[in-house]
């Protein structure tokens, strides 16, 4: 019987790696190149993890700090030649999953939080908004345990944009109504 989908042996697994390592705007774990590489039933973590070393010794991959990986210029250069082997479909379902790390790690590098002990069992949960120019808004609020603490740092980091244009509207509308 033959095998469904786009891989069918360790090659196929490179392919694909290399294809979606030289779209990634950033380093990647192991963890997360399985996650944009995942587009079809037949790859497994295992894979992956036994394709990244031999990537490594090949010169198509090379480790940075904290176990990620970039693409070298061979991986890139190797990998143009093969993509016409990968499926379509396997094309774009990694091209938009590639595209929703870029948007994920980008993000994460303009949200920042910060927990910090205060006396009387209180923490300060340092928050800041930047984008490419610098810092577009930094709140300090106090939480009572750090329970709560940790959930304003979650929360901020999901709604950092809302709460920034909130924010904005609330001063610049009340300004208006001062001139008056």
């Amino acid at each position: 019987m033959q095998r469904l989908g786009f891989i069918h042996d360790m090659m196929d697994v490179k392919v694909l790696i290399l294809y979606a390592m030289a779209r990634s705007n950033y380093p990647m774990t192991s963890q997360d190149i399985y996650e944009v590489c995942y587009q079809d039933d037949c790859l497994s973590y295992f894979d992956v993890c036994t394709a990244i070393p031999e990537l490594i010794k090949s010169g198509h991959l090379q480790q940075v700090e904290d176990e990620k990986y970039v693409i070298t210029e061979k991986g890139r250069q190797d990998g143009e030649i093969t993509a016409d082997s990968i499926a379509f479909t396997v094309k774009l379902r990694t091209e938009n999953a590639v595209a929703r790390y870029n948007r994920q790690v980008r993000r994460s590098s303009f949200v920042k939080t910060q927990i910090i002990p205060r006396p009387n069992d209180e923490f300060s949960v340092m928050l800041s908004l930047d984008d490419e120019m610098g810092n577009l808004m930094t709140l300090e609020l106090v939480a009572p345990d750090q329970r709560q603490a940790i959930r304003l740092s979650r929360l901020f980091e999901k709604k950092a944009e809302i709460l920034y244009n909130i924010t904005m509207s609330e001063l610049l509308d009340g300004e208006d109504s001062d001139e008056d």
